[in-house]
């Protein structure tokens, strides 16, 4: 039988993030690890009148598959994901690794043989979930792979975790609302400027935003959540960044990321580790553009656990993503790789053409 606290998590991931409703298609994703967030999943989607299903990976088969695909088995489509992307309603992917590390010695190329390979895929997704189509959430069942990552025992992992997503409040879903509505007031606002600047410790980047939406992210998507977004113009991204937190891309750590911009393409990025990897992820098409451009707003994720879906909302940071746009935004940069990449901006400032709307990490509007 669940936890109560995994109760309350399930009913959040089907009652608030995906919104399950009868005769809805839902494909859930994770490993066996997550069985008891799966198994409440199930059940209360069941009772909401839709079809689950599961896809549940074992363990090591991910390392079993890069050490044994040849070219064209890491540049094969599963039809049956295809199917899923184009046909379901609804669908969650629940983080919950055996190793993280597990691909840290798996060669460049190979990642972005089989990264390249999906950029029909993700376009197929992207556009589905644009048009609402298709509703999704990523979420994390704490493991004991994750906790050691970041340097905590799994119970203070699984604590943090659902401290992020209000589990332990009363009605966690009245405080994502509550988030909402502050989030939506920043949007609004945002929504109605054209350029943008990131101004902090080694970071001077500008962008137009005038045809482009701000989104408010509020645990629909992601959850936790916690975040505003768009997608720039794509040619008029200028400056530095030098990103003050390591960029993970299939569980290898890419240390200390700087990158030129000039007219919205990467003319140069350099790493004090990982460069080899980094110049093969610029190579993916698309990759020296940004699809994303993004601020934290949620203060409850407080630590780096190299895991993006919770680092990307701490409060105080920005992020900006190489590759594919959400074509919700009204960007259109398309590629095969979304990667988030993520800089504190405690020091900084954030303008709005010219106006001043952030100063040292919060919102001051």
């Amino acid at each position: 039988m669940a936890s109560d606290i995994i109760k309350k998590y399930a009913n959040l991931l089907v009652n608030y993030s995906l919104g399950i409703k009868k005769g809805d298609r839902l494909l859930m994703v994770s490993t066996y690890l997550a069985e008891e967030l799966l198994k409440e999943v199930y059940a209360l989607a069941l009772q909401a009148g839709a079809y689950p299903e599961f896809k549940v990976a074992l363990n090591g088969t991910e390392k079993t598959f890069y050490d044994n695909a040849s070219d064209s088995q890491l540049q094969y489509i599963s039809p049956l994901t295809k199917y899923v992307y184009e046909n379901y309603d609804a669908l969650l992917n629940v983080i919950a690794p055996f190793n993280v590390k597990e691909l840290q010695n798996t060669p460049a190329e190979k990642k972005q043989k089989a990264s390249a390979a999906r950029a029909e895929l993700n376009k197929i997704f992207m556009r589905r979930a644009a048009a609402d189509e298709l509703r999704w959430t990523l979420c994390v069942y704490p493991t004991n792979a994750e906790a050691q990552e970041c340097g905590m025992s799994q119970s203070e992992y699984a604590e943090y975790v659902f401290n992020c997503c209000y589990l332990y409040e009363n009605d966690p879903i009245d405080c994502w609302n509550k988030l909402e509505a502050d989030q939506q007031r920043i949007t609004d606002l945002l929504n109605t400027k054209k350029e943008v600047h990131f101004k902090g410790t080694n970071i001077d980047v500008k962008f137009r935003t005038d045809g482009r939406k701000w989104i408010n992210s509020s645990g629909k998507n992601n959850m936790p959540s916690g975040e505003v977004f768009t997608g720039p113009v794509e040619d008029s991204v200028n400056g530095f960044v030098r990103f003050s937190y390591p960029g993970i891309y299939m569980g290898q750590e890419i240390e200390d990321i700087s990158l030129e911009i000039k007219n919205g393409q990467v003319v140069k990025g350099t790493a004090a580790k990982g460069q080899e990897l980094l110049n093969k992820i610029l190579d993916v098409p698309g990759a020296r553009r940004f699809g994303e451009a993004a601020i934290g707003n949620n203060e409850r994720v407080t630590k780096f656990t190299k895991n993006m879906l919770f680092d990307e909302k701490m409060g105080g940071t920005i992020h900006m993503a190489l590759g594919a746009a959400y074509p919700e935004t009204g960007a259109t940069n398309e590629s095969a790789i979304h990667w988030d990449l993520l800089a504190d901006m405690k020091d900084g400032q954030i303008t709005a053409d010219g106006q001043t709307i952030y100063n040292n990490g919060k919102f001051i509007i």
